[in-house]
C-alpha cells in the first residue's frame, strides 16, 4: 500500500514540474516587402531557424510578411527583425544592411520594374 503512495506522489510531483517549464511563446507578422521570390523565402528562413529560440517560421513572398514563432526567454521580436534586415530584407522598421544587399542573388535585387514606356 505504501509503495502505491508513493509512486502516486512521484507521479503527482512529475506531472507538476511539467507543466511548470511550459515555455511562454511569442509570434508576429513581420512586413518583409523586399522578399520578392521562392529564393528570398528561402534566405530570409535559413537565416531565422540559426537562431536560437526560434520554433516556426514562414516567409511568404506573395503577400511580403513572415510569420515567426519564438520561445519569449531564448530570443525577443527585435533579434528577429535584426536578423532578417542581416539577411539583405527590411523587416517592418528595421532597414536591410547594405552589405548583406550587395550579397543577394541578381533577381532578389529586382523590387522596382519600371512601366513600360510608350
Amino acid at each position: 500500500m505504501k509503495q502505491i503512495q508513493l509512486t502516486l506522489i512521484a507521479l503527482f510531483v512529475i506531472s507538476f514540474s511539467v507543466f511548470a517549464q511550459a515555455k511562454t511563446t511569442g509570434k508576429a507578422v513581420i512586413k518583409t516587402p523586399g522578399i520578392i521570390c521562392q529564393i528570398c523565402s528561402d534566405r530570409v528562413e535559413r537565416s531565422l531557424f540559426k537562431m536560437y529560440g526560434i520554433t516556426s517560421i514562414k516567409a511568404d513572398f506573395k503577400k511580403k510578411t513572415t510569420t515567426v514563432t519564438w520561445i519569449t526567454d531564448r530570443t525577443n521580436i527585435e533579434e528577429i527583425k535584426t536578423a532578417i534586415a542581416n539577411a539583405g530584407f527590411d523587416a517592418d522598421d528595421v532597414t536591410a544592411e547594405e552589405d548583406a544587399v550587395k550579397r543577394l542573388p541578381p533577381a532578389c535585387k529586382m523590387t522596382i520594374v519600371e512601366p513600360l514606356k510608350k
